[in-house]
């Protein structure tokens, strides 16, 4: 079989998540109102760090970065799907789905990376205070960072000229709501096991290195947290941890889902609904997550409302 260059860059048809569904714009609706939440929600967050001093802190600038690495992980895949179905066209281009596959892939990567370095943060917190200063300090975080999204955009450089160069002979519908890489590679006619195996050990990896990271510094941590003779300090050690663990968990075990298990082990519909919870839902709860299980960013946010207020009655007046 011949691929030209009209094949080979052919546009793609996402079938989409509302297919299957019985009432379609009530997904719709629901999907649309988890985006604004989780916009809002993740601006405020970052809003809130920016203006409040007292959120000045390497944990919650970490923080700030995931709120804006949540709010470019939705954007990349959500406005489409809603796009598409409003408009009743499920077509992307093959520059586009290149796209949305990067940035995902890329976004994906530096979080995995940048959840592994937050726990670090809470390990020197809580194990090693007094040096605390020195050991996260600003060149620190900013390194942390920098690391994140180089190691995300790895991830993306890496994969995405891989699976974009295989000939997609069959069919160019593809059983998902956006260019996911286990979806797209049914759609190739070439063998694609090396690459799969490939990246099968890739994402092992990228998912060992943080949470090896993640297990050693929670492990230091629940011990310094036993050890604790104050009953404050410790509810406030075990409620900031926590959270960042249940952001973790979900995460990772959604990642590992996908990528991790066997997929003769997860139907195409198994795997949209999974890719749905950490796509969609998750950005929407990270901020949820750390703002009702924090006095802080909760104290920040009625200060910064009060402010509002209290401005809005010295205009009336």
């Amino acid at each position: 079989m011949e691929w030209g260059n009209s094949s080979l860059y052919a546009d793609f048809v996402l079938l989409g998540l509302f297919s299957g569904s019985r009432f379609p714009w009530l997904l719709f609706s629901l999907i649309l109102l988890v985006f604004v939440i989780s916009i809002a929600s993740n601006t405020t967050m970052i809003l809130l760090i920016r203006a409040d001093p007292r959120l000045h802190t390497p944990m919650y600038f970490l923080l700030s970065q995931l709120s804006l690495m949540d709010i470019l992980y939705i954007s990349t895949i959500v406005p489409k799907m809603l796009l598409d179905q409003a408009a009743s066209q499920r077509v992307i281009s093959f520059a586009g789905c290149t796209a949305q596959h990067f940035l995902y892939l890329t976004l994906a990567g530096a979080e995995f990376f940048l959840l592994g370095l937050m726990s670090y943060d809470r390990y020197v917190a809580i194990c090693q205070p007094l040096r605390y200063p020195v050991l996260m300090s600003r060149r620190v975080c900013l390194l942390i960072v920098v690391a994140t999204w180089l190691g995300g955009s790895a991830d993306g450089f890496l994969l995405t000229p891989v699976t974009m160069q295989f000939p997609f002979c069959a069919s160019r519908a593809i059983n998902h709501f956006f260019c996911e890489v286990p979806a797209l590679l049914k759609l190739s006619c070439r063998d694609t096991s090396a690459y799969e195996t490939a990246m099968y050990v890739c994402c092992i990896l990228m998912l060992l290195i943080p949470f090896s990271v993640i297990s050693a510094s929670y492990t230091r941590i629940l011990i310094a947290v036993y050890r604790m003779s104050e009953a404050k300090g410790r509810r406030k050690a075990v409620a900031t941890c926590s959270s960042h663990m249940v952001v973790v968990s979900l995460f990772y075990g959604a990642a590992m889902y996908t990528y991790v298990l066997p997929h003769s082990y997860h139907t195409p519909e198994q795997d949209k609904a999974v890719s749905a919870f950490y796509t969609i839902l998750t950005p929407m709860l990270n901020p949820l997550i750390y703002s009702l299980r924090n006095k802080d960013v909760t104290g920040a946010l009625q200060r910064a409302l009060g402010k509002c207020l209290a401005s809005r009655k010295v205009t009336a007046f």
